[in-house]
C-alpha cells in the first residue's frame, strides 16, 4: 500500500507514523503544502493522511493551499480509500463532514488522559495517555462515532463509514524528538499561559517512557484503520 500525507508545518511532520508505514511494508510520500508543493492527484495513492497544522481560522487568504486540500477531502470522502487526520487534518475532515469547528474553551498540551466513549469502535485501552497541542476543537459530525474525551476536549476523535475514515484530536504519533523539534521552533496555542490544561515545556519531556508507551497505541489505531477500509 502506498499512501500520502499532507504536511502543513514545517515543524509538524509524520513523526511515528512514517517508521510504522515502513515498518508494515507501506511505501509513503510526504507533500509539504506549506512549503508550496502541489497535493497528490485524488486518485493517486492508497489512503491519505492529513496530519496537523496551523491553529486558527481555517481561511484560503491565510492558507492559499487550503482550497485545494478541501477538495481533495471532499474526493477522499466520495471514495473508498483510508482517510486520516491528525490535529488540523482531524479539523478539515470534521469540516467537511459538517460538524462545528471552532476555539475550545481552553488550550490543551502536554500529556492528558483520554477516556474512551462507551459506544468507541476504536480498539484502544478504556484509559490511555496521549500528547496534545491544540485549542482548536470540533463537534460530531452525523453518522461519526465517538472515540473517546479529555477533561478539556469533550470529543478527541470519531470514525466515519464504518471506521475508513478517522480523525484524531490527540496524537499518539509524537515522538521525543518531533516534540522537541515542535517546541524549539512553535510557540504554544493561544490561551495556553492562562489554560489549567496547558502543561510546562519541562514536563512534556521529562518522561521519555511516555513516548515508548504510544507506539503500541498507534499500531492499534492504525492497524484497525486500514484492515477496516480493506474489509
Amino acid at each position: 500500500m502506498h499512501v500520502h500525507l499532507l504536511q502543513h508545518a514545517p515543524h509538524q511532520g509524520p513523526a511515528r507514523l512514517a517508521d510504522w508505514l515502513t515498518s508494515m511494508g507501506h511505501s509513503h510520500t510526504v507533500f509539504h503544502l506549506d512549503a508550496g508543493e502541489l497535493p497528490p492527484k485524488p486518485g493517486d495513492g492508497d489512503a491519505l493522511v492529513l496530519l496537523d497544522g496551523p491553529e486558527g481560522p481555517m481561511d484560503t487568504d491565510r492558507l492559499p493551499w487550503l482550497k485545494g486540500e478541501r477538495k481533495l477531502v471532499e474526493r477522499a470522502l466520495n471514495g473508498h480509500r483510508p482517510l486520516l487526520g491528525i490535529g488540523f487534518g482531524a479539523r478539515l475532515i470534521a469540516e467537511a463532514l459538517g460538524g462545528v469547528v471552532a476555539q475550545g474553551t481552553f488550550a490543551e498540551t502536554g500529556w492528558h488522559r483520554v477516556d474512551l466513549s462507551p459506544l468507541s469502535p476504536v480498539d484502544l485501552p478504556d484509559t490511555f495517555e496521549a500528547f496534545m497541542w491544540h485549542r482548536e476543537v470540533f463537534a460530531l459530525p452525523d453518522y461519526a462515532l465517538a472515540i473517546g474525551r479529555s477533561e478539556a476536549s469533550p470529543l478527541q476523535g470519531f470514525t466515519w463509514d464504518d471506521g475508513r475514515v478517522v480523525a484524531l484530536l490527540c496524537h499518539l504519533e509524537a515522538t521525543a524528538a518531533s516534540v522537541t523539534d515542535l517546541l524549539d521552533h512553535q510557540g504554544p496555542p493561544e490561551g495556553s499561559e492562562t489554560s489549567p490544561h496547558a502543561q510546562d515545556t519541562a514536563v512534556m519531556l521529562e518522561d521519555p517512557r511516555r513516548f515508548d508507551r504510544l507506539a503500541p497505541l498507534l499500531d492499534r489505531l492504525l492497524s484497525q484503520w486500514l484492515r477496516s477500509a480493506s474489509a
